[in-house]
């Protein structure tokens, strides 16, 4: 029911005293309930600004400026992508930092191998054996490094048929143990090598051009390890294993270029080796058993195999990590 004007005059005191009360109160609470609201601002604000500068202390440098102080001149090369993310730099074969050039383009300092075989012609080491002059299977090595892990960067072509092969983590002098080539009676140890080999055979031979860009051991009795286009572990006592496969096979054999430089990175960590041709993901092997041959120390070489053939090396570098 309603109440007219005036109706609250005839209120009682008490119950107006009771309601002047509860209206107190609930400012009271009121009150309380703002300077409560005002303190939790005040002290999530100030955490707030705590996290921040605890992130600002502990998190990198975000990448733009990050890519203005590597060497304070450095360009970032990076491929920008959605949300704030980057492709890597794409692999600048002709950047040479941290490398050393293991071949001066002029002569065979350091080199050791067999001189009917291996001359410099036009800033590339020559290997050659012909009809005339059948020279079967010989390798050069270098003799001014020995490295464990490394990355290493060349160029390389085979003309004419037959093959060749960087080793690496190899060694001279060790008896040989596989078949000598057909003609072939002897071998100069000095001028032979064992260990792991990146495989490079003329393009177009049928049976042989499948073997360009896997990883072989020569000189053992572990043979070809991961073939081209298989990513293959191994421990001791195991025989190798497919893990994965990389692409087809064959159609791997297109990135290869015949009778032009082909352009071969080989990176050796650990137990871990992978094999590049012309930026182009060949071979990749991880050997698990710390005694392996593979897991060795040793110097780099090329090999020549076949006749006729016709093996060109050049722009040789390497950056030694051990």
């Amino acid at each position: 029911m309603a109440l007219g004007r005036g109706a609250h005059k005839s209120i009682p005191g008490s119950l107006m005293i009771r309601r002047r009360r509860n209206v107190f109160a609930c400012d009271r609470r009121v009150s309380d309930l703002l300077i409560v609201i005002a303190l939790w601002t005040i002290l999530v604000n100030a955490g707030l600004m705590e996290t921040s500068q605890a992130r600002a202390q502990t998190s990198p440098t975000p990448q733009t400026d990050q890519s203005k102080s590597v060497n304070n001149a450095k360009p970032d090369k990076r491929i920008k992508r959605n949300y704030g993310f980057y492709e890597p730099e794409p692999l600048d074969f002709n950047d040479h930092a941290g490398y050393v050039e293991i071949f001066d383009g002029k002569t065979l300092k350091d080199w050791d191998g067999d001189p009917d075989i291996w001359r410099v012609e036009n800033g590339a080491i020559i290997g050659e054996s012909t009809v005339e002059k059948p020279k079967y299977n010989s390798y050069i090595s270098y003799h001014g490094v020995q490295a464990k892990d490394f990355d290493l960067k060349l160029e390389i072509k085979v003309e004419h048929g037959g093959g060749s092969g960087i080793q690496y983590r190899s060694q001279t002098r060790v008896p040989w143990q596989r078949p000598l080539p057909l003609g072939q009676k002897s071998v100069n140890l000095d001028w032979m090598m064992t260990g792991p080999q990146a495989d490079f055979w003329f393009p177009v031979s049928p049976i042989t051009a499948e073997w360009t860009g896997q990883f072989y051991s020569e000189n053992t009795s572990l043979g070809i390890l991961a073939w081209r286009g298989q990513l293959v572990e191994s421990s001791a006592g195991q025989h190798p294993k497919l893990l994965a496969n990389i692409a087809d096979r064959n159609a791997l054999g297109g990135y290869v270029r015949v009778n032009d430089w082909n352009q071969y990175f080989i990176m050796a960590r650990g137990g871990t080796f992978i094999h590049v041709i012309n930026g182009q993901l060949m071979a990749v092997y991880v050997d698990d058993d710390s005694d392996s041959s593979n897991n060795k120390s040793g110097m780099i070489g090329i090999e020549i195999e076949g006749t006729p053939t016709r093996v060109s090396v050049r722009n040789l570098w390497i950056k030694k990590l051990n």
